[in-house]
């Protein structure tokens, strides 16, 4: 029985490690994000309840039946005119059944416009849980980015490192040979310490990163969290120009906020028709069936009293609007007004989407130049370097010149690498709003 326990918490760890050593790609953080989030979990419940007033809308033709049932008992005492006197209590009782139903005929079309209506805000609804999907979607792809560059920046850290660290040991030699000073050789030790000082903010900062993407996607913080890290050179090598009115034009017709905002539009007109439709007479058609039972009638039993009671109707009912103390104007006039709002949130948010897309397209020509500024700027720091290191190496450079030349090649790499994943990052936003989706 040990040994079947043992073995059974072996293959368990077995699983823990395999579930923590899992590595997240864009698509799985998106589509975890998705599944957690509370403002998107919120916007299938309001795409539920659109669903059932839409249900209840249609449901709105069918008519109405009601159906009631009264049992009286009441207790009188006889009169007798001849005595003028009033005889002992006697009881009395009776039932009633009633079955009614009434259907509207007309109302100014208020019925189908409210049909019309319902499937209008359930589509909106769908569109606005897009949106915020979408919305999701963006922000944890900048947050994953901004975790690959911090594993970048570890990454390079560590090998300047690994590079000064060769660098002091030759500096010791030279130092116990005679061939350079102290204060040279204690300068390399600075630098080393210096680079390590480098290397524990990037590591927090990656900490950070990693925290902060997994807060967006409400998972709880686990250490042993890793990211993949996909081979994104593909998206460097584009040179397209962007066109702002080409992805315009696309954007128009994929990006639910657009839809959102026309049938919000297309919605406030509907109110504003059902609100005219007071103006006009309402016709309903009315039908009952009732029979009932007293106690107080003679020589016939239960049943056939009910037989013979049974009074069958039908009618027709006409209601007439003349005065409703301008109620109706003022409904009206309340729905035109929300009709102008529909429409200029409708162009306000076609605007925010064009203005969104011209600095996308921007951004992308600006981190285009950046990254190649920062290839040249690293490819020159990177020949002028491996100069002056040989130099060093065999005595001709001072440490000092020698600093200065490792200084800049690390600004070069952590500039190159800055532009580098603006770049890739500014791509994405615009495969973002020509549709495509965002994976790496």
């Amino acid at each position: 029985m040990s040994l079947f326990i043992t073995g059974f918490l072996i293959i368990l760890s077995g699983f823990t490690v395999n579930a923590q050593s899992k590595t997240w790609k864009l698509e799985d953080c998106i589509n975890y994000a998705l599944s957690k989030n509370i403002q998107v979990q919120k916007s299938g419940l309001t795409n539920a309840q659109n669903q059932l007033y839409s249900k209840q809308a249609l449901a709105n033709r069918l008519p109405s039946m009601n159906a009631s049932v009264n049992q009286n008992f009441n207790w009188y005492k006889g009169f007798d005119s001849s005595t003028g006197q009033y005889g002992s209590s006697n009881g009395s009782n009776s039932t009633n059944y009633s079955l009614n139903s009434s259907v509207l005929l007309f109302n100014g079309a208020k019925l189908s416009n409210k049909i019309k209506l319902a499937e209008i805000n359930q589509q909106g609804g769908l569109f606005d849980s897009e949106t915020v999907k979408e919305s999701v979607g963006i922000n944890i792809l900048n947050a994953y980015l901004q975790v690959l560059y911090a594993y970048e920046s570890v990454n390079n850290a560590t090998k300047q490192i690994d590079a000064t660290t060769e660098q002091l040991t030759l500096a010791k030699e030279r130092l116990d040979l005679g061939a350079i000073s102290v204060a040279d050789y204690l300068q390399i030790k600075s630098e080393l310490a210096n680079e390590k000082s480098t290397l524990a903010t990037a590591k927090n900062q990656l900490s950070i990163n990693n925290v902060t993407l997994m807060q967006l996607m409400e998972l709880p913080v686990d250490p042993n969290f890793e990211v993949s890290s996909p081979n994104m050179d593909s998206l460097l090598l584009k040179s397209e120009k962007p066109d702002a009115q080409e992805i315009y034009n696309i954007a128009l017709g994929i990006k639910p906020q657009i839809k959102s905002a026309e049938l919000n539009k297309e919605s406030a007109n509907l109110n504003a028709t059902i609100a005219k439709a007071d103006f006009l007479p309402s016709l309903s058609l009315g039908a009952g069936l009732s029979t009932g039972f007293s106690s107080l009638i003679a020589n016939t039993d239960y049943t056939n009293q009910l037989k013979d009671k049974v009074n069958p109707s039908v009618g027709l009912s006409l209601s007439i609007p003349v005065f409703q103390k301008k109620q109706v104007k003022t409904n009206v006039g309340i729905a035109n007004i929300a009709v102008s709002n529909a429409e200029l949130d409708e162009i306000n948010t076609k605007n925010t989407l064009r203005k969104e897309i011209e600095q996308a397209c921007v951004d992308v020509e600006t981190a285009k130049s950046e990254y190649a500024a920062g290839l040249d700027l690293m490819q020159s720091s990177q020949e002028s370097y491996n100069v002056t290191d040989e130099k060093f190496k065999v005595g001709l450079l001072n440490s000092v010149d020698f600093l200065v030349q490792k200084t800049n090649l690390i600004t070069s790499e952590s500039k190159l690498l800055q532009s580098k994943y603006k770049l890739i990052f500014s791509y994405k936003v615009l495969d973002f709003y020509r549709g495509i989706p965002l994976v790496l």
